[in-house]
């Protein structure tokens, strides 16, 4: 092989070279520059829609969403500058989005749930439901999960999927809501003077609602005699304060009143 040819296959493969660093080269810069473009995008969209006085957490499902779709059309446009087939990439994307999709179906219906409970807003952090056979105080509405605050004071994580799914009570949307209690009367106590008592000393107890006013009425008979429905009205933040107070007016004022104690009567016939 004569010089003029080595030279030649040396000039050759050192243009190759060099055109193959300017590209990587080429390549990293754009990555930089695409990678710092793609935060400047989000970091604007993140703070007009903060001024848009929209929920954080929906905010944030926003701006991931937006990061991950921007970062990659980086990457095949970094592809299409070496040259490679594109459309090629896009269909192993796309079936790998398929195959990961039916994968994590359940989460993905988690997070798809909990971007709902976002946009529709059933409940907020600080309101008291029932929802997916929990009820409790809500703390926290997740990605992929909803934490509650039980009664006696459990936390409880509940999937965003099966609060969605389920009928869902928010009982601090309202200004105020009733409290359910019976009064068993003996037979020999009038159900007119029972109620009147109690409608008396209802109105009394703290944070009881004036309007509506307390319910009291004969709600049905029993073999001890007559039952009364006890439904004073207040704010859920004192519901248990009204329900414990008012079994205690129901004893007390029957107490003082005189009533007798419900016993089952019975007749005997001989005939």
């Amino acid at each position: 092989m004569d010089p003029a040819t080595i030279q030649n296959i040396l000039t050759t493969n050192l243009n190759l070279l060099a055109g193959a660093a300017f590209k990587v080269i080429a390549a990293i810069l754009l990555w930089f520059v695409g990678r710092k473009l793609i935060e400047i995008a989000t970091g604007l969209t993140s703070r007009t829609l903060k001024n848009q006085r929209i929920d954080p957490t929906l905010i944030g499902y926003l701006i991931a969403s937006l990061s991950v779709v921007l970062n990659v059309v980086l990457v095949v446009a970094i592809l299409g500058y070496f040259g490679i087939e594109t459309t090629s990439f896009a269909a192993l994307l796309a079936a790998a989005g398929v195959a990961i999709g039916a994968a994590w179906s359940g989460l993905l219906a988690n997070f798809a749930a909990g971007a709902f409970l976002i946009v529709l807003r059933p409940f907020q952090v600080g309101d008291f439901i029932s929802a997916g056979g929990v009820t409790g105080t809500v703390v926290e509405i997740g990605l992929f999960v909803t934490t509650i605050d039980t009664p006696d004071n459990v936390r409880t994580f509940v999937a965003n999927n099966k609060l969605f799914s389920d009928n869902i009570q928010n009982y601090s949307t309202n200004p105020y809501r009733r409290v359910e209690l019976e009064a068993q009367l003996d037979h020999s106590v009038n159900p007119n003077e029972a109620v009147r008592v109690l409608q008396e000393r209802l109105s009394n107890i703290p944070n009881v609602v004036s309007n509506p006013s307390p319910q009291v009425e004969i709600i049905r008979f029993t073999p001890m005699g007559a039952v009364l429905a006890v439904r004073p009205f207040c704010n859920n933040a004192h519901y248990w304060q009204v329900y414990f107070d008012t079994n205690r007016i129901i004893r007390e004022s029957f107490s003082e009143s005189g009533f007798a104690v419900p016993q089952q009567h019975f007749q005997i016939r001989q005939s």
